[in-house]
């Protein structure tokens, strides 16, 4: 019996913040001083090393339990799966549900029970708990959710990945440009058919790593220093997934029967179009080849970086033949692969 995907959901913000929005806005320096480019400038290059022109953000009134509930809802509806018949709900985050406006997160129930909550799954038997993972937090939640049912431990976990990024980002930093909201579930089981999770591969590096992302004050003096945001060292990190991604990619390759050559897709986080390009790149280098055409299909240029939410709208987006010159066909390899918070690496080897 296969351990597989047995249906995918997602949920899309319709509000639509786009590159020339930013046009007006004063971006200054960790220090406080003015970028010597004008905002202009800053948003052109931006684009140029990116990728992204739009991103996605969430109503006022809606919460990052409620996008990953819809979503939940659609792949459970696409499994026809009987909620009531889930051993597990995980789901992921890495801020919890922040209200607009409001300066604490708020985790108090968990995520996953207050979408278990909204899903009126009545079995307490149905067990739900939320992971921290960094943006790689939904792919380790199937990485759990196959070792649970391996184990015999469970039969069908629903998987969640969501989150309001907007709401803990700093105005003032160029990098606020590349976050987003969005929610992506799957329902992961048995199943009779081909597809299967194949092999997987997972590591955290945090001797010196660990604050690559982190909470800190905005580049604004003036603001309030107790209100925190969403930081990054981006070279660093630019770095650090070209050295450790393309590596845990072919650990996963490798412990399988499968060869470089029959990945039909790679499933790639979605965080800057120029540093996938180049974990691909150094990928298929490892093993002495050179990345074939289409392999990578993007949603990063409409709807920027959700975090955990990337790889699973992807994936369904994928399922629904919404990404522009890409398909499945069933059979296909597929590899996903994350990098983020922590920091976590891991890969995912899929037949469709």
């Amino acid at each position: 019996m296969n351990i597989a995907i047995l249906g995918s959901g997602s949920f899309i913000p319709e509000n639509i913040l786009r590159n020339e929005d930013f046009a007006n806005t004063q971006f200054l320096n960790e220090d406080g001083t003015p970028l010597p480019a004008t905002p202009e400038v800053v948003v052109r290059k931006f684009k140029e090393i990116t990728g992204i022109e739009e991103r996605r953000y969430a109503d006022k009134d809606v919460t990052a339990s409620q996008m990953g509930t819809i979503a939940a809802q659609r792949a459970l509806a696409k499994s026809g799966i009987d909620p009531e018949t889930l051993d597990y709900i995980i789901l992921a985050h890495n801020f919890g549900d922040v209200r607009y406006g409001a300066i604490q997160s708020d985790i108090l129930p968990s995520l996953a029970s207050r979408v278990k909550q909204e899903l009126q799954i009545k079995n307490p038997k149905c067990v739900a708990y939320d992971i921290l993972f960094g943006c790689p937090g939904w792919l380790e939640g199937v990485i759990q959710a196959y070792a649970f049912i391996k184990a015999g431990l469970a039969k069908r976990c629903l998987v969640i990945g969501t989150e309001t990024l907007s709401r803990v980002v700093d105005p003032f930093d160029r990098d606020s440009m590349i976050y987003s909201d969005g929610a992506g579930a799957t329902v992961i089981g048995a199943h009779e058919g081909d597809s299967a999770i194949l092999g997987m591969a997972s590591a955290t590096y945090a001797l010196e790593e660990a604050g690559y992302l982190f909470f800190g004050p905005s580049n604004e003096k003036q603001a309030h220093r107790d209100i925190r945001y969403i930081k990054m060292y981006g070279r660093k990190i630019y770095e650090f997934a070209l050295s450790k991604v393309p590596q845990a990619m072919k650990d996963c390759i490798d412990a399988s029967p499968y060869k470089v050559t029959d990945i039909k897709k790679i499933l790639i986080h979605q965080a800057n179009e120029k540093m996938d390009e180049a974990i691909i790149q150094r990928f298929y280098k490892l093993h002495g080849q050179t990345p074939p055409p289409n392999i990578m299909p993007m949603s990063i240029h409409k709807l920027g970086n959700s975090s955990v939410a990337t790889i699973p709208t992807l994936f369904d987006l994928l399922v629904q033949e919404k990404i522009e010159n890409h398909e499945l066909v069933p059979g296909d390899i597929i590899m996903f692969a994350s990098v983020g918070a922590g920091m976590n690496v891991n890969c995912m080897l899929y037949r469709y």
